[in-house]
């Protein structure tokens, strides 16, 4: 399949004081995107899943503004390690890409809150969903 697509509405919430979506909001965004991943590439609840974002880093482009309606946020899966995989995502009006990212997730032992394994069932979702 590839690349994972979420199509999220731009809100009037989201505009800051210059008149486009704020910098911060991008990463809202993105995590959007990843919680539908989760539910729809992994049939997973991401509220229910042990894992935590380790961190994410942002190359802004060009500005979204209210007017644009909505962004496209895709989801892809850059690097699979043993209990971390890094996603990288772009933020699109249209054709146009406003914001890269890449961000890294890693799973935990929901009792130690140390690194474990990705659960086999996910590492499989993404390796079939992205032909890793």
């Amino acid at each position: 399949m590839g690349t994972y697509t979420a199509d999220i509405d731009v809100r009037f919430r989201d505009i800051d004081a210059m008149g486009h979506v704020n910098n911060a909001v991008y990463a809202t965004y993105i995590e959007q995107a990843r919680t539908r991943y989760f539910r729809d590439v992994l049939d997973v609840d991401i509220s229910r899943a042990s894992t935590v974002l380790a961190s994410i880093s942002i190359d802004f482009r060009s500005p979204v503004e209210l007017a644009d309606g909505e962004v496209t946020v895709t989801v892809d899966v850059a690097d699979l390690g043993r209990s971390s995989a890094t996603m990288t995502h772009e933020v699109r009006v249209g054709d146009a890409v406003a914001a890269a990212a890449e961000a890294t997730l890693v799973s935990l032992d929901p009792d130690t809150g140390k690194p474990a394994p990705i659960p086999e069932e996910h590492r499989a979702g993404m390796e079939s969903y992205h032909d890793l």
